[in-house]
């Protein structure tokens, strides 16, 4: 036998034991997700230190129909896709709105939920937001790397609307809550539904004004063409629709 046969049935054998991503999770028993628990109801860590929420909740019930357990991993929200691509995680599930930009480097599941935006404010707040683009006149608070973050930064700071200065971008979503309830920022900017839980969670904050405006589908991401695992998600999300679970979800969580 040549040499370059052999090679060739080494490559094959080697290529076939390695099988595919999803193939590997299911063999070891685990699906490592990464999430930013900072952002309730879909994520966060209750008073006795378990992980909870919307999203949580849904990944264990995708992860418990493919056969195997999640392990979670905690980042920083902005650290999120760059764990995808790297390989550090399997799948990220945080609240996730669909953009162009993020599709270029991952993928997505199927929609799982649609949300609005919403400004924040301090209750004692005495300024008018009639329209979105009336925050530029306030200090504004942010999460890193979320779509709220890209609006503001495209849309007014690009715009010379808000000044650079104005716009505070915080790693964690309760860190901008807190600081608004301080009176460092007038302003906060994030998903309708983690805004009103962070204001009933810290006091002395409300909602001044709720739309659609960067926010769109919530999906889980997963590797860039990783069609496989893709299709086993969906299929699943497909099942928990149909069946009620996610609206019994959305129940628990958002009412």
């Amino acid at each position: 036998m040549s040499l370059l046969v052999l090679a060739s049935l080494l490559l094959a054998s080697c290529g076939g034991a390695s099988g595919s991503h999803l193939d590997t999770i299911k063999q070891n028993g685990v699906i490592k997700v990464g999430t930013s628990a900072d952002y309730p109801p879909f994520e966060y860590i209750d008073e006795s230190g378990n992980r909870v929420g919307f999203d949580i909740e849904l990944m264990e019930e995708i992860a418990r129909r493919l056969g195997v357990t999640v392990e979670w991993v905690d980042m920083p929200f902005d650290s999120l896709i760059a764990g995808v691509q790297e390989g550090k995680i399997d799948a990220s599930i945080s609240a996730f709105n669909y953009t162009e930009e993020r599709d270029q480097v991952v993928d997505f599941s199927e929609p799982y939920y649609m949300g609005e935006d919403a400004f924040l404010v301090a209750e004692s707040f005495t300024g008018m937001i009639a329209a979105p683009e009336d925050v530029a006149s306030f200090k504004v608070g942010v999460q890193t790397g979320t779509t709220q973050d890209a609006w503001l930064t495209d849309s007014l700071v690009a715009e010379g609307l808000l000044p650079e200065e104005n716009l505070f971008r915080y790693d964690r979503a309760d860190q901008a809550a807190l600081d608004l309830k301080n009176g460092r920022i007038d302003v906060m900017m994030a998903d309708y539904i983690p805004a009103a839980a962070l204001a009933e969670q810290i006091g002395g904050l409300k909602i001044a004004y709720q739309a659609v405006i960067s926010s769109g589908p919530t999906n889980i991401v997963i590797p860039e063409g990783d069609a496989e695992l893709k299709q086993a998600i969906d299929e699943i999300l497909v099942e928990l629709e149909s069946e009620g679970f996610i609206e019994a979800l959305g129940l628990k969580y958002f009412q």
